[in-house]
């Protein structure tokens, strides 16, 4: 649209709003975040014992290992890569985060790490450990009684404060480069070259925002393989009923028991036509199966590695009952010392009503006999 002014002298109108000052500290920052990247190792892939007789892998791909000690390190790096080459994420203005609360650890990390603010904000009833996390990164926790209200009061508080709301339930799926660039998909791939079964079954992944069980998929597509995905979601979460009904808007009147995962909305970063299967799992078999880990291996973890080890567990089952051999990737999501006072505390299972002991015999059973009960 014309100015009167350029009407009238036929100028070419310029604004320059190029910033030498803010420009050098972008180049930094995002050398920051990179160089993080640089330094970090891959992460373990881990093998669930299973009776060899089977001709079945099952493997855990340990995302613990992270420097923030979580899946969400990957996700929070290309979240600020996304926001800071966007020009969202300024110098001295606050980073501000809706989260259960191992992303807005990671997210504490990052913006530490490129000297910004940070504010997560949380359900209240968040693991006092990944509170601690979060200040001990820099950051501030905010505090919410309704986990359904975290979205607008991120919103709120980045007007409040000129901030940037990072938003990592709409944009997780497309911070993440899914064609490769180290992504987690392309990693597990890549650790299975020298694996007797080096394309799994099936790999089944967990969602809180979408962008991890969307990365798997598009990338698994993208390279013509025949591997599967498999969602699994806990008790308290919309994504199985918007996938399986196609009602994309379907609500929850409460927030999940499983930190990390399940919303009670769908996100905008679940891509459900991606997916191939998915499960619904009470939390009390989550815990049985998380628990069930560490007598197998030795390490605890978080309740939504025990979220897809069941299912995992369950896949691994029906390709006995079928005399198929192969391999099945699931996800360590994060360590359980975030969760003693939750999912490894007999008081907590109480509290809630939960009762593990029906999911653990199921597993035991399948270890022990390859028949998993009917339940």
């Amino acid at each position: 649209m014309s100015t009167p002014e350029q009407t009238l002298t036929g100028a070419t109108l310029d604004v320059d709003r190029s910033d030498p000052a803010y420009r050098a500290w972008l180049k930094e920052a995002v050398r920051r975040v990179q160089a993080d990247a640089n330094r970090s190792a891959d992460t373990h892939l881990l093998l669930f014992p299973l009776p060899e007789r089977w001709g079945i892998d099952l493997y855990l791909k340990d995302e613990s290992t992270h420097p923030t000690g979580s899946l969400k390190h990957r996700l929070a790096r290309s979240l600020f890569l996304y926001g800071l080459c966007n020009g969202w994420i300024r110098p001295g203005r606050p980073v501000i985060e809706a989260s259960s609360g191992s992303t807005a650890v990671s997210e504490a990390y990052f913006a530490k790490l490129i000297g910004v603010p940070f504010i997560a904000v949380m359900p209240r009833t968040t693991s006092a450990e990944k509170c601690r996390l979060i200040e001990f990164h820099g950051g501030q926790c905010h505090f919410v009684d309704d986990s359904r209200k975290m979205y607008e009061e991120s919103a709120r508080l980045a007007v409040e404060t000129g901030g940037h709301y990072m938003d990592q339930f709409t944009y997780a799926e497309r911070a993440t480069d899914w064609r490769g660039n180290n992504n987690i998909a392309e990693s597990i791939f890549r650790q299975l070259e020298l694996e007797r079964f080096p394309e799994p079954a099936w790999i089944v992944a967990t969602a809180g925002t979408g962008g991890t069980s969307a990365t798997l998929a598009r990338y698994v597509h993208y390279m013509q393989y025949d591997t599967r995905i498999c969602v699994a979601d806990p008790e308290n979460s919309c994504f199985f009923q918007g996938w399986t009904t196609g009602d994309t808007d379907v609500a929850c009147d409460r927030g999940s028991r499983i930190e990390g995962i399940g919303r009670p909305r769908m996100e905008p970063s679940f891509v459900p036509g991606a997916i191939d299967r998915m499960m619904k799992v009470p939390d009390a078999a989550s815990v049985a199966a998380v628990r069930a880990l560490e007598r197998a291996i030795g390490r605890k973890a978080g309740g939504s590695t025990g979220t897809g080890l069941w299912s995992a567990l369950k896949l691994v089952a029906e390709m006995v009952a079928e005399g198929r051999r192969g391999s099945v990737v699931s996800l360590l999501c994060d360590p359980g010392d975030r969760y003693l006072d939750k999912y490894y505390s007999d008081a907590w299972l109480a509290e809630q009503g939960l009762d593990i002991a029906p999911y653990t015999a199921a597993i035991e059973s399948l270890l022990h006999t390859g028949v998993w009960p009917d339940r």
